[in-house]
């Protein structure tokens, strides 16, 4: 794992060790961003699911300014930490070792607007997609904002969250993603 382009392209990630969590693929991850970007003027990323926090740390790479990423596994967010070190990203992230639902509710009491916005939840937990509609339906949502999901070819998620459709689905062997955009 490396971080593919930007400002630390080429840097690489620590990957968590044991059977946890699934990193997304350099090959899916440099996919999605020529999907979403490539680059990026500021800007704010969630990541609900961290991981390695290779996603979140790729868009600050391509530009984004701060990235808030989630993770409620303690040896997850050990590696969180230390990519972001690694990469001298520290200050440009905040980090919180929680359940995404209840990182939902307190970035719902916080005045944010997230210009991108990650889940990639365990494959077999496809109810933690409806943290979208929370956000969404809480304003929470840049009006040009992006909501990227990566999940199991098998999984459906809804054509729409409030008033963003899914513009984007693709298949890459075993991992989907649908990137869905504010209705125009």
């Amino acid at each position: 794992m490396r971080v593919i382009s930007g400002n630390r392209k080429g840097m690489p990630l620590k990957a968590v060790s044991g059977m946890n969590t699934r990193p997304t693929s350099d090959k899916v991850k440099e996919s999605i961003f020529n999907m979403i970007g490539p680059y990026f003027d500021g800007g704010t990323v969630v990541d609900l699911f961290g991981g390695s926090g290779g996603l979140a740390i790729e868009a600050l790479s391509r530009g984004c300014e701060l990235a808030i990423i989630i993770e409620k596994d303690a040896n997850a967010y050990s590696t969180i930490i230390q990519n972001l070190k690694k990469c001298r990203f520290e200050d440009s992230a905040e980090v919180f070792r929680t359940e995404a639902k209840r990182a939902v509710k307190a970035l719902l009491k916080r005045d944010l607007k997230i210009d991108l916005l990650f889940l990639d939840p365990p494959y077999k937990k496809a109810e933690q997609y409806e943290l979208i509609s929370d956000l969404v339906g809480g304003g929470l949502m840049n009006e040009n904002g992006l909501i990227v999901c990566e999940h199991d070819p098998a999984v459906e998620l809804p054509g729409t969250y409030g008033e963003f459709s899914r513009s984007r689905h693709e298949v890459y062997g075993s991992t989907a993603i649908s990137i869905y955009s504010r209705e125009k």
